[in-house]
């Protein structure tokens, strides 16, 4: 099967040149393009989840050897939510070799962070099946790269710890507010602060509310924890 220049570009940046093509072609294509004889990634998606969950807990139990479950766990969920997965495809430009359909395309469909990191989860159970599991295994771990290494840190939920602090204070939890949103509807950036009961406040952006709160939070904290040494 003769492939675009695109694609090929793409394979390189990926690591893994494809002895069956058509399954990169099959997860890169969303559904707003599919039909009968062109099915989208969404199978290839719901395996990919497995494939990357595996590799990530296989990865942390030999990092840590006296990590509990508990310790375990968020390190896990840091490394495989969509976040993540969409990170990692913006670093090799998945985005650009996304087959969306035409309303999608003028949506921003290609930045979309759930598009991304549900193509990512896909191309990851193409090369499982074009190759097997050591192979899929080495590519996942060989991008995530240091993401892994400093899992414990993107672990921490700050807005968690910051209630935590409040409340260990007695102070009532966190106030979270939309304060500003720019941008247009396909990519907004929402801006978000934080208000202790106290009055101390930060404020953060992203282009999720739920990244802009974490951010606010993490900005925060880091702010109660140099003011009280």
């Amino acid at each position: 099967m003769k492939i675009s220049a695109d694609i090929s570009a793409f394979q390189t940046r990926l690591g893994h040149e494809f002895s069956q093509p058509e399954l990169l072609l099959r997860a890169l294509t969303h559904s707003s393009i599919s039909s009968a004889t062109r099915p989208d990634n969404q199978r290839l998606e719901f395996l990919g989840d497995r494939v990357l969950g595996l590799t990530m807990a296989e990865a942390l139990f030999e990092k840590d050897k006296s990590a509990s479950e508990g310790q375990l766990a968020p390190r896990f969920n840091a490394l495989v939510r969509k976040e993540t997965c969409a990170d990692v495809a913006r670093q090799i430009d998945l985005g650009a070799v996304l087959k969306l359909g035409r309303s999608e395309m003028m949506s921003g469909g290609r930045r979309k962070e759930a598009l991304l990191a549900d193509a990512m989860e896909a191309v990851i159970a193409a090369v499982y099946r074009d190759a097997g599991f050591d192979v899929a295994k080495a590519l996942v771990r060989r991008l995530w790269g240091k993401r892994i290494d400093r899992v414990e840190d993107d672990a921490r939920d700050a807005k968690t710890a910051l209630q935590e602090w409040a409340q260990a204070r007695g102070q009532k939890p966190p106030k979270y507010s939309e304060v500003a949103r720019k941008g247009p509807d396909h990519a907004p950036i929402f801006t978000i602060e934080v208000t202790l009961e106290s009055g101390e406040a930060e404020r953060s952006e992203a282009n999720s509310k739920r990244q802009a709160e974490q951010a606010a939070a993490k900005a925060l904290l880091l702010k109660l924890e140099a003011k009280n040494g």
